[in-house]
């Protein structure tokens, strides 16, 4: 099965094997959100997938 590449470039695959991405919701209209929401947005996510969906769309 192919590599999905535009799901693929969105995410990071680590060094231990975790899935990271970015949150969602942080390009623009965020100059009137309170400073601890512009904060948080700025962590990634690390998605929980199972072994079967990440051989779908990652292999």
């Amino acid at each position: 099965m192919k590599t999905n590449k535009s799901f693929m470039k969105r995410l990071k695959v680590t060094k231990n094997g975790k899935i990271v991405a970015r949150k969602a919701g942080q390009n623009h209209f965020n100059a009137k959100e309170n400073r601890r929401s512009q904060m948080n947005k700025r962590r990634s996510v690390i998605l929980k997938f199972k072994n079967k969906t990440i051989s779908r769309y990652l292999a």
